[in-house]
């Protein structure tokens, strides 16, 4: 697994790092398939990757096909994306491509 560099802030990073050592070990396959994806063809960015999918349910064109699921994708993205923010980590830095 790849990890970020260690941060020499000793208030807290240690507690912070547990944080998202526990989250990420509790990720499903499919939040784990969508950092990726998030990663590899969003430019590391969850808001393209939303709108693509917003614009398929929808009807409007949209540039990458998930699954049937998007509802679904879309609660984990936005559960993910607040993890991010408030941990200020990037989830694709701790999880590893297929």
């Amino acid at each position: 697994m790849v990890r970020p560099a260690e941060n020499n802030d000793k208030s807290g990073s240690k507690a912070v790092s547990k944080t998202v050592d526990d989250f990420v070990n509790s990720m499903s396959e499919e939040q784990r398939m969508l950092v990726i994806l998030k990663s590899q063809l969003y430019d590391g960015m969850w808001e393209p990757m939303l709108d693509d999918l917003r614009n398929r349910l929808s009807g409007k064109p949209y540039i990458f096909k998930l699954t049937n699921r998007i509802q679904d994708d879309i609660k984990r993205i936005e559960q993910m994306r607040e993890f991010e923010a408030e941990h200020k980590v990037d989830l694709a830095d701790y999880v590893e491509p297929a």
